[in-house]
């Protein structure tokens, strides 16, 4: 593993812990160059998938962009980074379950919205926010009067 402070390629793994639900593992790492300290995380990654987006450009998907996503939407809440990981494992083997091989952006942003509905409503509207891509206040009006009726 290549040291993210001074580029060298080897690294020391110094403790090793499978995390809460068993779906990674985090190495703590040591730079035998610089002495620096980091930390990495293994996941199980079954098939490689593509993503097709809306204006039907095919990309790479990003594990760790997902995690952004959601992070972004719950930042500023009493959301811990353990159930933002629940979240990304359930997202990525609801993905592997269906067997395809290319996925429909809109179809990982629905896998969110439903957990993000579950985990925290005010990270749910932010999200759906940029998701459906709302322009007005009234977007989010409508949207919060929907969500109240159900």
């Amino acid at each position: 593993m290549r040291c993210p402070f001074c580029g060298c390629m080897e690294s020391q793994v110094k403790d090793s812990r499978p995390s809460d639900d068993g779906s990674n593992i985090r190495r703590r790492r040591s730079c035998p160059e610089c002495g620096s300290r980091f930390t990495t995380f293994e996941y199980v990654q079954l098939r490689n998938f593509t993503v097709l987006k809306r204006n039907d450009m095919r990309v790479p998907f990003e594990r760790d962009k997902l995690v952004r996503s959601i992070q972004l939407a719950v930042r500023k809440r009493d959301i811990d980074s353990v159930q933002i990981e629940k979240i990304v494992n359930s997202i990525i083997r609801q993905l592997e379950a269906g067997g395809e091989s290319e996925i429909k952006s809109s179809d990982i942003g629905e896998l969110v919205m439903d957990s993000l509905l579950e985990l925290d409503k005010v990270a749910y509207i932010r999200y759906a926010s940029v998701y459906k891509n709302f322009a007005t206040t009234a977007d989010f009006e409508e949207f919060v009067a929907k969500l109240t009726k159900a």
